[in-house]
């Protein structure tokens, strides 16, 4: 089976069709009907325009406690680069990171939990994730907490190299931010001396383990799953998104996501009953992010499986 749309980012016949089907033109905002989320088409480096939705009447006496981005990474995605996943020179995507992350940090909570998802690439000195790690240093209200890495079921590679298949998720803090631990659906297995000796203990506080900084038990996104979003190439799992928010806020938390893609981290929030500040620089995705929420209302449904969000738009129109 194939998937109704192909990769949207780099498609531009594919982005004249869908364009006229969003709601949302560049610094528009969309207002979730029952007061829970905002999704918003605009470029996450503007401080005013984050400043803008979070001052908003819904949320600004509930400022972000909980960031949680997944910025373009600085190498070509699936060996192609487009505005969304671009590839370019290395100071400019520095100098590109350290704006965003500056206006984010002005308009969330003084007590927030950070996370940053990451790519590095092995075939140019695993370029951007150091740079991008000695650029965060300058923040000095920010401490680095736990460098996660996810495995990716499906990698890329040769047969002269190691298949490359993890994802980085950089973890920082500021303030006192509340943690809570979360449980994996991997049981816990008690051997010999711990078996005898602990067991009750154990068992009392679950029977599963909890996740450390390696996550092996994700599956990674494809086209048979519900939860696939059609064309949106850099998605990420939803039960990563929920583990992060689940161990990181708290019910009725407000969530901010500045690169929204296919709304995953929206989606997210709205299952778990917290509030989402989303946006994308690009008017489409910012239309997936909203269209997802809105499916999922509906129908009950985490995304569209190998079928597309724009149900106006044809085979024969994207074949044409």
């Amino acid at each position: 089976m194939k998937e109704a749309l192909p990769r949207l980012d780099t498609s531009p016949e594919l982005r004249s069709l869908l364009l006229p089907h969003c709601r949302l033109q560049p610094g528009e905002v969309w207002k979730d009907p029952r007061g829970r989320h905002v999704v918003a088409a605009g470029d996450a480096r503007d401080p005013d325009f984050l400043k803008s939705l979070t001052q908003s009447p819904d949320f600004r006496s509930s400022p972000p406690v909980l960031a949680l981005c997944d910025p373009p990474y600085n190498f070509k995605v699936g060996g192609r680069s487009s505005r969304q996943l671009f590839s370019g020179d290395r100071e400019a995507y520095i100098s590109f990171s350290e704006s965003w992350v500056r206006s984010l940090l002005e308009v969330c909570a003084e007590d927030l939990n950070f996370y940053i998802w990451l790519g590095a690439d092995q075939n140019d000195h695993f370029q951007p994730l150091p740079e991008f790690m000695l650029m965060m240093r300058q923040f000095e209200e920010l401490r680095s907490r736990s460098f996660i890495t996810m495995r990716n079921q499906r990698g890329y590679g040769t047969q002269k190299n190691w298949m490359s298949v993890r994802q980085e998720l950089l973890y920082y803090t500021r303030g006192t931010p509340s943690f809570q631990p979360v449980y994996t659906q991997i049981p816990r297995i008690l051997k010999g001396y711990y078996r005898n000796q602990r067991s009750n203990e154990q068992r009392s506080r679950n029977e599963n383990i909890r996740p450390g900084n390696v996550w092996v038990d994700l599956q990674q996104v494809f086209y048979r799953l519900e939860e696939n979003v059609p064309g949106a190439y850099a998605q990420k799992p939803l039960q990563a998104m929920e583990r992060v928010i689940l161990s990181s806020s708290n019910a009725d938390d407000t969530v901010i996501d500045s690169f929204s893609h296919a709304g995953t981290t929206l989606l997210a929030s709205e299952r778990l009953e917290r509030r989402c500040i989303t946006l994308d620089i690009d008017p489409i995705f910012a239309e997936i992010s909203i269209r997802r929420v809105e499916h999922y209302r509906r129908e009950g449904k985490t995304g569209w499986q190998w079928e597309s969000p724009f149900p106006e738009i044809t085979l024969e129109d994207i074949s044409q």
